[in-house]
């Protein structure tokens, strides 16, 4: 080979190589479009039925551990009566019944551990949110409900932890930050009313709870808090304690607003120590230091009708015809749940939209979206009411799906040759 070729093929290979990093991709050769989004595709036939004839119910929380192992949480306070027509002595049907709550999944979609309900722990949760596999070995549960908290058990279900926290028994068992008719207290840090969306930081032992407009610190081995902070950084002592202001939807998005806007739906934090806060209320994700210092904005789907002020007005929009308002399920705002791709990177959000059905690829650095994947429906590939969601080192996607969608999905890497 001469000295001419050598040289030709050595900046060929750098010019591919500046190429694939400029679209790094999830896994290697992974297929991403034209403007850089990852392209995925559903395996129809994840997970595997489950056995014992238990019914599979709202999927509220997801987590994947370091085995690839997909940990799910199954909602059986939304199991409507024909879905357990098995139950009773004799059995009247051949399915289906109650299962675990909490319920392991291998890469074959296979059950492993399963256990939880509200007969397995005198406080199990009573509205469950959210499920968190540690690298430990320990999974972590929580729930929605005033005086459900975080518990922390062994992979077997051995109870090893209560973070407590709760509201005077008077607060009573309400969700959504109320305390019977009490005003809201973004200050008050001896009780939480509602721990049920977390996030498990193991680098520094330290648990991230959000709750009404606020992000809450606290020692994950003591429970002891260590600092909080509201939105755009704003310390916990300037947080509004009124409601946010609704807003008309007429096409656009939200006004801008500098709190924290509810409901917060999620916490991730990244390996390079950045904190998202995503904002149903908004169609925002806001992006912060571990010590609360604001750093960007990143809006998702900005034009959907958010949450905040009953869908912009729209729960009030009548329809042409006699009927149930426009929007009356309530289903507003983009910012569910999110996860972080576990490229070395971590170059992509994936953000569950439970508006539009679909699942945003975002840049993660810039905050741009690049595309989405997944549509409204009941199809396998479509999704309804995506509320949680994980990703494997394989760089699968899981969804899983709440009000009557109850199930998981599986969504895998389009790879260059794949057929």
């Amino acid at each position: 080979m001469t000295r001419m070729t050598t040289t030709f093929a050595v900046l060929t290979l750098a010019a591919l190589a500046r190429v694939h990093v400029g679209h790094a991709q999830v896994v290697a050769r992974h297929v991403v479009d034209k403007d850089g989004a990852p392209q995925y595709r559903v395996d129809p036939f994840w997970p595997n039925p489950l056995p014992n004839r238990w019914s599979m119910q709202q999927v509220t929380g997801l987590s994947v551990d370091q085995m690839d192992h997909v940990w799910f949480l199954n909602r059986n306070q939304a199991a409507q009566p024909i879905e357990l027509t098995a139950e009773g002595t004799p059995s009247p049907a051949l399915c289906c019944v109650r299962g675990p709550e909490l319920i392991e999944l291998d890469q074959q979609g296979n059950v492993g551990h399963a256990w939880g309900g509200a007969e397995f722990h005198p406080k199990w949760p009573i509205r469950l949110q959210t499920v968190i596999a540690d690298t430990k070995g320990f999974v972590w549960i929580s729930g929605e409900a005033n005086q459900d908290s975080i518990l922390k058990f062994t992979r077997d279900g051995k109870f090893v932890w209560d973070f407590d926290h709760r509201p005077p028994a008077e607060c009573g068992n309400e969700q959504n930050n109320v305390c019977r008719g009490k005003p809201e207290n973004n200050q008050e840090t001896n009780f939480i009313l509602n721990k049920g969306r977390f996030q498990l930081d193991e680098v520094a032992n330290e648990l991230y709870i959000i709750s009404h407009k606020r992000v809450l610190v606290h020692d994950a081995s003591t429970g002891a808090f260590k600092r909080g902070w509201g939105g755009h950084g704003m310390p916990l002592s300037e947080i509004s304690n009124a409601p946010i202001a609704g807003y008309t939807w007429t096409g656009g998005p939200p006004p801008d607003e500098r709190n924290f806007v509810p409901d917060l739906h999620f916490v991730e934090i990244s390996k390079d120590r950045r904190v998202y806060i995503g904002e149903r209320g908004q169609n925002r994700i806001q992006v912060f230091t571990t010590d609360g210092r604001w750093l960007q904005d990143i809006m998702v789907s900005p034009n959907s009708p958010a949450q905040r002020g009953e869908c912009g007005g729209l729960n009030k929009t009548p329809l042409a015809a006699p009927g149930p308002s426009l929007f009356n399920r309530s289903i507003c705002g983009t910012t569910y749940k999110m996860v972080i791709s576990k490229d070395p990177q971590q170059k992509y959000l994936f953000v569950a939209d439970a508006h539009n059905d679909v699942i945003w690829i975002v840049e993660r650095q810039s905050g741009r979206t690049l595309g989405h994947f997944a549509s409204s429906g009941r199809l396998a590939g479509q999704l309804h009411f995506p509320n949680a969601i994980g990703m494997d080192a394989r760089g699968n996607v899981f969804v899983g799906e709440v009000d009557n969608g109850k199930r998981i999905q599986k969504f895998a890497p389009v790879l260059t040759g794949a057929r």
